[in-house]
């Protein structure tokens, strides 16, 4: 049931992705220099960027070890790629990141296991209850205003964040290099399975009063998950 659930849910997500790509492309073109993927889970995002747009320059970051490995083999045969195993932090140091069995939910955060939503998705993925859910890994977490200073970017033209509830740190971690950002697109969960502590509201407002608005939002099937981009208003 697992897999059938999870073929299903990948075909959808992939007609979501096509829709966020026409998006991007009409707000930016087909060319562009520089993109940050964090969360790039098994490289989907990153090798439809390759895929959509003339791109410079791509970095990926997964902190999930068992992700990273196909991660790395999927992105083997593409140049202009790098990508880190690492999370993406507030605050830079080792962080313990909650590995699931189904691993595009791995996070920092931890799962509410009395959520219906927990019960109901982890029936479909765990039907015969033969594996622990969760499984806690050490990993590095570094802070994104770090990595844009040392490797001297100037302009970010994308930056995705999909990190399962962690993404307002992430952005808020970004300080004054916000600024050098044209696009954010972001993924935020409205179901109660992951422990987080603010609503889509502190993150919208957090980007408005750094004069970012939004542009796009599209709905996950069968899932209390959406898909928003922000647009710098001053490029």
């Amino acid at each position: 049931m697992k897999y059938l659930v999870k073929f299903i849910l990948n075909i959808f997500d992939y007609f979501t992705l096509k829709k966020v790509m026409k998006k991007i492309q009409s707000l930016i073109g087909k060319n562009f220099s520089t993109a940050i993927d964090v969360g790039s889970h098994h490289g989907e995002y990153i090798l439809s960027i390759k895929k959509n747009f003339n791109i410079k320059e791509i970095y990926g970051f997964e902190p999930n070890p068992v992700a990273f490995k196909i991660l790395k083999k999927n992105i083997n045969n593409h140049s202009g790629i790098n990508i880190f195993n690492y999370g993406i932090a507030d605050i830079e140091g080792e962080k313990i990141l909650n590995q699931n069995i189904e691993s595009s939910s791995s996070s920092i955060n931890s799962l509410n296991k009395n959520s219906k939503y927990y019960k109901k998705k982890y029936f479909l993925f765990n039907f015969l209850n033969l594996k622990k859910v969760s499984n806690s890994v050490k990993i590095k977490a570094i802070n994104l205003a770090n990595f844009i200073e040392e490797k001297k970017i100037d302009k970010i033209d994308l930056l995705k964040v999909d990190t399962e509830g962690y993404e307002f740190k992430i952005i808020k971690g970004l300080g004054k290099n916000i600024s050098k950002i044209k696009l954010i697109h972001l993924e935020h969960h409205f179901d109660d399975m992951i422990i987080k502590n603010y609503k889509l509201s502190d993150i919208h407002n957090y980007l408005k009063n750094n004069n970012f608005t939004k542009i796009f939002k599209i709905k996950m099937k069968f899932r209390k998950s959406f898909e928003y981009i922000y647009k710098n208003k001053n490029f």
